[in-house]
């Protein structure tokens, strides 16, 4: 069983047991958190599709760890102006550990 749900304006395939890293949620580590913008929940050859969530449909997880990503290096550079311009970026996550699927 999986299914796809939105959290954070993306969307993310999750089954029980998978580990999601999400856009920071405002959780500490360690407390339960449910999603209930399910979008598609599929059980073998049986997908339920919504319009466009279903309705009673959740996604219950576990928050393993808040943490900002690696660093990644943000370079604008203008050839022959003598301007170059050099960022660095660190994003914060949410990683939630998938404890089930409840459909409606």
């Amino acid at each position: 069983m999986y299914a796809i749900f939105a959290s954070g304006g993306k969307q993310y395939r999750a089954a029980p047991g998978d580990v999601v890293r999400l856009e920071k949620l405002d959780v500490e580590a360690g407390q339960p958190v449910s999603f209930d913008n399910v979008l598609l929940i599929g059980d073998g050859d049986n997908i339920n599709i919504g319009a466009p969530m279903i309705d009673g449909a959740k996604v219950e997880a576990k928050v393993r760890a808040n943490g900002r990503a690696d660093k990644i290096v943000v370079v604008k550079f203008r050839r022959r102006k003598h301007h170059r311009k050099q960022m660095g970026h660190r994003q914060h996550y949410t990683e939630v550990e998938i404890i089930g699927i409840s459909a409606a």
